[in-house]
């Protein structure tokens, strides 16, 4: 991997982590439609780790306010808006825990091929436009209780098949419950946290146990690409979604997923 690459992925990576179209999927296809050589595990982990450092950064008094109203709840026993954020993101990532844990190593092996990715973008595509049209969109983030956040943790389980992208599938999941656009996507961008840090630890684990060489210069450049523009995203895909709603995204995938079935027929 040179530096032109290095720079590409981590852009992708910062770029697609928080948006409806999955990051996993546009970071396996520069290999399989370009040749380009994998990234390795030590850039793996510092995009990932570059994304998160982004996303804590831009929900820093979120998650402040969400570990004060835990402690509050602690010594008082009542539980408030807060702690309830709290216990949403808990109870929305346990079903992926599980089920990345029975299956991760089948999807690994099995479903990571263009053509899985093919359909599972076109096909959660046009589920998150049904959503986001049907959807009453009325719900804001204190109505997010335990009971739809593990529904919505159920569905981001569904985002380890690449192509299918966890944000969009947890955006689709909210907007079928009723939750509104801009709640739907925080909520979907604080529930990647716990997720991007246990993936993070699981890496870099398997990091120390490797023995290749690591360019640190590279990674560290990846790591801040990654940041940047995952910040930047973040922010303008907050700011903008109510107006935009997600049919831009929509046709994005419908246009990717039609382009991989195309080049797969080419080959």
């Amino acid at each position: 991997m040179d530096w032109f690459q290095a720079v590409v992925l981590a852009l992708v990576q910062g770029l697609t982590e928080f948006l409806p179209v999955s990051s996993s999927a546009h970071l396996i296809l520069p290999s399989q439609l370009l040749g380009w050589p994998d990234q390795g595990l030590a850039f793996d982990v510092a995009v990932h780790l570059g994304t998160l450092v982004a996303v804590v950064t831009y929900f820093r008094q979120d998650i402040a306010s969400v570990i004060q109203g835990l402690l509050k709840t602690a010594q008082t026993r009542e539980m408030n808006t807060e702690a309830q954020l709290g216990v949403a993101v808990v109870v929305g990532t346990i079903p992926a825990v599980i089920i990345g844990f029975l299956f991760k190593d089948f999807i690994e092996q099995n479903l990571r091929s263009s053509m899985v990715i093919a359909f599972t973008t076109i096909f959660f595509g046009l589920l998150l436009w049904q959503a986001d049209k049907a959807g009453k969109r009325v719900l804001k983030m204190e109505s997010l209780k335990a009971n739809k956040a593990l529904v919505i943790g159920v569905a981001q389980a569904l985002a380890l098949i690449p192509g299918t992208s966890r944000s969009g599938i947890t955006m689709t999941a909210a907007l079928m419950l009723g939750f509104d656009r801009t709640t739907s996507a925080r909520f979907s961008m604080l529930l990647s946290i716990p997720l991007i840090v246990a993936a993070s630890l699981l890496k870099m684990l398997d990091l120390l146990a490797s023995t290749a060489p690591v360019p640190w210069l590279m990674i560290g450049l990846g790591m801040i690409v990654a940041t940047v523009s995952a910040y930047a995203c973040i922010h303008y895909f907050l700011k903008l979604l109510e107006q935009m709603g997600m049919l831009p995204f929509v046709i994005y995938r419908l246009l990717l997923g039609g382009f991989l079935l195309f080049f797969i027929g080419l080959r």
